[in-house]
Protein backbone atom coordinates (compact mmCIF):
# COMPACT_ATOMS: atom_id res chain seq x y z
CA UNK A 1 0.00 0.00 0.00
CA UNK A 2 1.50 3.64 -0.66
CA UNK A 3 2.13 6.00 1.88
CA UNK A 4 0.75 9.35 0.93
CA UNK A 5 3.73 12.09 0.81
CA UNK A 6 3.75 14.28 4.09
CA UNK A 7 4.12 16.97 1.46
CA UNK A 8 1.49 16.52 -0.87
CA UNK A 9 -0.84 16.65 2.38
CA UNK A 10 1.21 19.68 3.77
CA UNK A 11 0.60 21.21 0.02
CA UNK A 12 -3.06 20.56 -0.28
CA UNK A 13 -3.79 22.08 3.12
CA UNK A 14 -2.63 25.26 2.45
CA UNK A 15 -3.76 25.05 -0.85
CA UNK A 16 -7.41 24.43 0.73
CA UNK A 17 -6.62 27.70 3.01
CA UNK A 18 -5.47 30.01 -0.23
CA UNK A 19 -8.41 28.57 -1.96
CA UNK A 20 -10.78 29.61 0.54
CA UNK A 21 -9.30 33.17 1.82
CA UNK A 22 -8.06 34.07 -1.98
CA UNK A 23 -10.47 31.70 -4.35
CA UNK A 24 -7.08 31.66 -6.74
CA UNK A 25 -4.48 29.08 -6.31
CA UNK A 26 -1.77 27.31 -9.07
CA UNK A 27 -0.50 24.38 -8.89
CA UNK A 28 2.35 23.30 -9.98
CA UNK A 29 3.40 18.89 -10.08
CA UNK A 30 4.79 16.54 -11.90
CA UNK A 31 2.03 13.69 -12.98
CA UNK A 32 2.34 10.20 -13.12
CA UNK A 33 4.44 10.48 -16.75
CA UNK A 34 6.79 12.63 -15.50
CA UNK A 35 5.30 15.64 -17.29
CA UNK A 36 5.62 18.92 -15.08
CA UNK A 37 2.05 20.28 -15.07
CA UNK A 38 0.61 24.06 -14.23
CA UNK A 39 -2.74 24.10 -13.20
CA UNK A 40 -5.68 25.82 -11.28
CA UNK A 41 -7.22 22.92 -10.67
CA UNK A 42 -6.11 20.81 -7.55
CA UNK A 43 -3.83 17.87 -9.05
CA UNK A 44 -4.91 13.65 -8.68
CA UNK A 45 -3.61 11.91 -5.84
CA UNK A 46 -0.72 9.67 -7.79
CA UNK A 47 0.75 13.67 -8.24
CA UNK A 48 4.46 13.89 -7.08
CA UNK A 49 6.50 17.58 -6.24
CA UNK A 50 3.25 19.23 -5.72
CA UNK A 51 3.45 22.69 -4.94
CA UNK A 52 0.70 25.02 -4.91
CA UNK A 53 1.40 28.67 -5.18
CA UNK A 54 -1.38 32.20 -3.72
CA UNK A 55 -2.06 34.38 -6.92
CA UNK A 56 -2.60 38.22 -5.69
CA UNK A 57 -6.48 38.56 -6.46
CA UNK A 58 -7.89 40.80 -9.50
CA UNK A 59 -9.88 43.33 -8.05
CA UNK A 60 -12.76 44.70 -10.48
CA UNK A 61 -14.20 48.11 -9.39
CA UNK A 62 -17.95 47.11 -9.74
CA UNK A 63 -19.61 49.82 -7.75
CA UNK A 64 -21.46 52.01 -10.06
CA UNK A 65 -20.92 55.01 -7.46
CA UNK A 66 -17.84 56.71 -8.92
CA UNK A 67 -14.92 57.06 -6.64
CA UNK A 68 -14.97 61.53 -6.94
CA UNK A 69 -18.81 60.98 -5.80
CA UNK A 70 -17.61 58.95 -3.34
CA UNK A 71 -15.11 61.33 -2.48
CA UNK A 72 -17.17 64.38 -2.96
CA UNK A 73 -20.43 62.23 -0.72
CA UNK A 74 -17.95 61.88 2.22
CA UNK A 75 -17.22 65.72 2.49
CA UNK A 76 -20.41 67.59 1.33
CA UNK A 77 -23.40 64.97 1.24
CA UNK A 78 -26.40 65.59 -0.60
CA UNK A 79 -29.81 65.92 0.71
CA UNK A 80 -33.00 66.66 -1.66
CA UNK A 81 -35.96 68.11 -0.20
CA UNK A 82 -38.96 66.59 -2.69
CA UNK A 83 -42.08 65.74 -3.44
CA UNK A 84 -43.99 64.94 -6.64
CA UNK A 85 -43.79 67.78 -8.39
CA UNK A 86 -42.84 68.39 -12.51
CA UNK A 87 -40.25 70.82 -11.17
CA UNK A 88 -38.52 68.20 -7.97
CA UNK A 89 -38.21 65.27 -10.75
CA UNK A 90 -35.95 67.82 -12.90
CA UNK A 91 -33.85 68.26 -9.96
CA UNK A 92 -33.71 64.42 -9.18
CA UNK A 93 -32.62 63.98 -12.90
CA UNK A 94 -30.01 66.33 -12.76
CA UNK A 95 -28.70 64.66 -9.32
CA UNK A 96 -28.99 61.22 -11.16
CA UNK A 97 -27.73 62.53 -14.33
CA UNK A 98 -24.30 63.06 -12.39
CA UNK A 99 -24.10 60.44 -10.48
CA UNK A 100 -24.90 62.25 -7.43
CA UNK A 101 -25.33 60.20 -3.97
CA UNK A 102 -28.56 61.86 -2.53
CA UNK A 103 -30.61 61.47 0.34
CA UNK A 104 -34.08 61.81 -0.61
CA UNK A 105 -36.49 63.54 2.07
CA UNK A 106 -40.36 63.52 1.14
CA UNK A 107 -41.91 66.78 2.12
CA UNK A 108 -45.32 66.09 1.93
CA UNK A 109 -44.72 64.02 4.91
CA UNK A 110 -45.18 65.24 7.80
CA UNK A 111 -41.60 64.04 8.75
CA UNK A 112 -40.12 65.62 6.02
CA UNK A 113 -42.09 68.54 6.40
CA UNK A 114 -41.20 68.87 9.79
CA UNK A 115 -37.32 68.53 8.72
CA UNK A 116 -37.52 71.27 5.79
CA UNK A 117 -39.25 73.88 8.25
CA UNK A 118 -36.32 73.21 10.53
CA UNK A 119 -34.01 73.58 7.46
CA UNK A 120 -35.37 76.98 5.70
CA UNK A 121 -38.10 77.76 8.07
CA UNK A 122 -40.65 77.57 4.78
CA UNK A 123 -42.75 75.24 2.97
CA UNK A 124 -41.47 74.85 -0.66
CA UNK A 125 -39.94 72.65 -2.56
CA UNK A 126 -37.16 71.38 -4.04
CA UNK A 127 -34.47 72.17 -1.56
CA UNK A 128 -30.61 71.21 -2.03
CA UNK A 129 -28.41 71.00 0.72
CA UNK A 130 -24.95 69.75 0.25
CA UNK A 131 -22.91 69.83 3.28
CA UNK A 132 -23.74 71.19 6.38
CA UNK A 133 -23.59 74.65 5.40
CA UNK A 134 -24.81 75.07 1.83
CA UNK A 135 -28.93 74.95 1.14
CA UNK A 136 -30.43 76.01 -1.92
CA UNK A 137 -34.01 76.59 -2.36
CA UNK A 138 -35.67 76.06 -5.53
CA UNK A 139 -34.17 74.40 -8.65
CA UNK A 140 -32.28 76.29 -11.18
CA UNK A 141 -29.90 73.77 -12.84
CA UNK A 142 -26.86 76.40 -13.58
CA UNK A 143 -26.75 76.97 -9.64
CA UNK A 144 -27.25 73.53 -8.35
CA UNK A 145 -24.74 72.28 -11.13
CA UNK A 146 -22.37 75.27 -9.99
CA UNK A 147 -22.51 73.98 -6.00
CA UNK A 148 -21.96 70.45 -6.72
CA UNK A 149 -18.74 71.80 -9.01
CA UNK A 150 -17.96 73.15 -6.09
CA UNK A 151 -18.28 70.24 -4.29
CA UNK A 152 -16.10 68.20 -6.19
CA UNK A 153 -18.86 66.11 -8.14
CA UNK A 154 -18.85 64.81 -11.00
CA UNK A 155 -20.02 66.66 -14.16
CA UNK A 156 -21.84 63.47 -15.71
CA UNK A 157 -21.86 59.77 -14.62
CA UNK A 158 -20.43 56.88 -16.11
CA UNK A 159 -22.35 56.27 -19.14
CA UNK A 160 -22.38 52.70 -18.38
CA UNK A 161 -23.76 52.38 -14.67
CA UNK A 162 -25.64 55.65 -14.95
CA UNK A 163 -28.84 54.04 -14.02
CA UNK A 164 -27.15 51.88 -11.44
CA UNK A 165 -25.25 54.66 -9.81
CA UNK A 166 -28.90 56.27 -9.24
CA UNK A 167 -30.31 52.76 -8.06
CA UNK A 168 -27.17 52.78 -4.92
CA UNK A 169 -27.84 56.26 -3.49
CA UNK A 170 -28.92 56.41 -0.09
CA UNK A 171 -31.99 57.70 -1.06
CA UNK A 172 -33.47 55.32 -3.73
CA UNK A 173 -33.25 58.08 -6.23
CA UNK A 174 -34.15 56.39 -9.87
CA UNK A 175 -32.60 56.63 -12.64
CA UNK A 176 -33.77 58.23 -16.06
CA UNK A 177 -35.75 55.94 -18.05
CA UNK A 178 -34.66 54.49 -21.71
CA UNK A 179 -37.19 56.88 -23.56
CA UNK A 180 -35.07 59.87 -22.19
CA UNK A 181 -31.74 58.63 -22.50
CA UNK A 182 -32.93 58.43 -26.12
CA UNK A 183 -33.52 62.62 -26.32
CA UNK A 184 -31.23 64.41 -28.57
CA UNK A 185 -28.11 66.03 -26.89
CA UNK A 186 -29.33 69.31 -27.28
CA UNK A 187 -32.11 68.48 -24.41
CA UNK A 188 -29.74 67.37 -21.91
CA UNK A 189 -30.19 69.96 -19.94
CA UNK A 190 -33.23 70.40 -17.84
CA UNK A 191 -35.05 73.58 -17.90
CA UNK A 192 -34.46 76.30 -15.15
CA UNK A 193 -37.71 77.18 -13.47
CA UNK A 194 -37.77 79.81 -11.13
CA UNK A 195 -35.36 79.95 -7.82
CA UNK A 196 -38.16 80.77 -5.54
CA UNK A 197 -39.19 76.94 -5.38
CA UNK A 198 -42.48 74.94 -5.71
CA UNK A 199 -45.22 74.91 -2.45
CA UNK A 200 -46.44 72.00 -2.45
CA UNK A 201 -49.54 70.60 -1.54
CA UNK A 202 -51.19 70.95 1.78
Amino acid sequence: MNRLDPRWLLAVALAGCAFAAYAQTMYRYVDPTGRVVYSDQPPPSAAKDVQAKRLQENVIETDPVPFAAKEAAEKFPVTLYTFDCDVCKQAEALLAKRGVPFTTVIVSEEEGAEKLKALTGKQSAPVLQVGEKQVITGFNADRWGAVLDNAGYPKAAPAPSRQAAARATPGGATAPSAADATQPATDTAPPAPPARGTDYPK
